[in-house]
């Protein structure tokens, strides 16, 4: 607890010195507090420029921010997320403490020089770092690294967009992939630790100000489904275009890795000239954007332009994160949609704004697929509560949408280019490479259903297993049942409590054949470790059992 408190005090801190580096740098290199609230106007000390100061603001901070990243911190290019979810992964939550510096420089500069990205995601990078830096030096155990990394990240998203709940739930839902009660208590302590430095520094105030929504017709709501889905196919969209961008400069960059970020800075400058609202994050333009101050047709062009500009933001080497240009896209979608469907239905469609903030969570859901972050998020970020059956119901279906169109999310996608599945082994690890089938143990006895609890108990306390398959009276698999079920069962009112085992058993997740070890290992976790039978890859019956000592096995299986 008190290690959770100290993370968050620590990212409170750190998201006050990174927001004023962003600030500082901003100022210095376009004239403005936020050149995206004033865009094509000239730089103030620079009036002979006139709006073309945008062609080297990007240059001179990749010059700047190019050396750094390349010498001091590789890890710190591009939007940070990723290599915290592949540090908690596979890499026992160890995150180097020079990390927390060169992102907070590197990322500062970039979005001062105009970079067309977000602030999450270094902000996620650099709490994740002061949490594993403080956890190594007092030597916690590994799964206590690792909530402290999730710690920093609450910390950083709390502090940074005055969003304690959406903190926590961003670093149980992203960072560390699973719920629990100790996550949750250790998260919820950095968040308020962080949230309540944050709020001394920037003032108790929402993200966003904007008016009351209200659903003021139930057809409404159809309105609201369809942009769940058309903002799910924007947000995939948007994870293509950003590595189909990146791939791009790779192909054409041939010069050392330091200079790339400078001479990709002349492209970038040329997409500010001719788009200026595009400079730095944005939210000046997002927030005119909810309250209808574009036309259609202007909305999509800053749509494909945010796009555009932060793909090459990372494709050049630029530090930033992806999460606020989703809620740019969003908005811009949104308030296009909300346009065109008041047109269509004047008297039932109701305010744009409404749209735009839905539009918002969609895309961020459809991109990161995280719909419980995207829902507490945007009600934090804005304030608005009134429109939150709209906002769950497209989240949930640009959300379920994404699944079906893409097996990655803007996230995991850049990590698997690079050979790296969170959900199998790490690379060179002595287990996980290995199928199931060539480690699993032989199927115990099965328990028919008709079998009493007295002597179902008897029999698993006898077998050596925490739990055992379940089978019908002809013979068909049902699933299984453990040793706590039949002891809870036992523990109950005998009139009320079960009397057979065939009202206990459940089919846990199924475990194949052939499948990877490693992928078969969140199976038996989620079964409690008990073990699991293991299903023909074919027929779906079982033919083995899996177990944390058949795993363990694998060290001596041939891959």
């Amino acid at each position: 607890m008190a290690l959770a408190v100290a993370v968050g005090a620590g990212a409170g801190l750190g998201s006050i010195v990174f927001r004023w580096c962003i600030e500082t740098f901003t100022h210095l290199f376009s004239g403005h507090a936020d050149y995206a609230a004033s865009p094509g106007a000239s730089h103030p000390h620079l009036p002979w420029l006139g709006p073309f100061f945008v062609l080297l603001a990007p240059v001179v901070g990749g010059l700047l921010y190019g050396p750094l990243v390349n010498r001091f911190a590789k890890e710190a290019r591009g939007h940070g997320v990723p290599e915290v979810m592949l540090a908690v992964a596979q890499r026992g939550g160890r995150i180097s403490p020079k990390v927390a510096v060169v992102k907070t420089l590197a990322s500062a500069l970039t979005i001062g020089s105009g970079g067309s990205v977000g602030r999450e995601g270094p902000i996620v990078q650099i709490g994740s770092a002061l949490g594993s830096t403080l956890g190594r030096m007092t030597r916690l155990t590994e799964a206590r690294l690792k909530l402290l990394v999730a710690c920093g990240a609450a910390g950083g998203i709390a502090a940074t967009f005055n969003a304690p709940l959406a903190g926590v739930f961003f670093a149980m839902e992203l960072i560390l992939g699973t719920f629990s009660a100790e996550a949750f208590g250790a998260t919820v302590l950095a968040s308020v630790t962080a949230s309540v430095i944050g709020r001394a520094a920037f003032g108790d105030v929402a993200f966003l100000h904007l008016p009351a929504f209200h659903v003021d017709h139930v057809s409404q709501y159809g309105l609201f489904a369809l942009l769940g889905v058309v903002a799910a196919l924007v947000g995939v969209g948007f994870s293509r275009v950003l590595y189909l961008i990146e791939d791009a400069c790779d192909w054409l960059w041939r010069g050392p890795e330091w200079l790339r970020p400078a001479v990709g800075g002349l492209a970038l400058g040329l997409v500010l000239l001719a788009l200026p609202e595009m400079y730095g994050v944005g939210y000046p333009v997002l927030q005119h954007a909810t309250e209808g101050g574009y036309a259609v047709g202007f909305l999509l062009l800053l749509l494909v332009g945010k796009v555009i500009a932060t793909s090459l933001t990372i494709g050049i080497g630029g530090s930033g994160g992806v999460f606020a240009p989703s809620l740019f896209i969003g908005a811009m979608l949104g308030s296009a949609y909300g346009a065109a469907a008041h047109a269509v239905f004047p008297h039932t469609a109701g305010a744009v704004g409404a749209y735009a903030l839905v539009g918002m969570g969609a895309v961020f859901a459809g991109s990161s697929r995280a719909p419980i972050t995207a829902v507490v998020i945007l009600f934090e970020l804005t304030g608005e509560y009134s429109i939150i059956l709209p906002l769950m119901l497209a989240i949930v279906l640009a959300t379920v949408t994404s699944r079906l169109l893409s097996r990655d999310t803007i996230y995991t996608l850049k990590l698997r280019r690079r050979g790296v599945d969170l959900e199998g082994a790490a690379q060179g690890a002595p287990i996980g490479t290995q199928r199931v089938g060539s480690v699993m143990e032989p199927l115990p006895a099965p328990l028919p259903a008709t079998t009493a609890l007295l002597d179902a108990a008897e029999t698993l306390s006898l077998s050596g297993h925490g739990a055992l398959p379940v089978v019908d009276a002809a013979g068909r698999y049902l699933g299984t049942v453990t040793a706590q079920s039949v002891g809870e069962a036992l523990a109950e009112e005998p009139d009320a409590a079960p009397t057979r085992v065939g009202e206990l058993a459940e089919p846990p997740a199924a475990v194949l054949s052939d499948e990877p070890l490693a992928q078969a290992l969140h199976g038996l976790l989620s079964a409690g470790g008990t073990g699991v039978p293991v299903l023909d890859a074919e027929d779906g019956t079982p033919v083995g059992w899996l177990s944390h000592q058949s795993a363990l096995r694998a060290v001596h299986a041939v891959a």
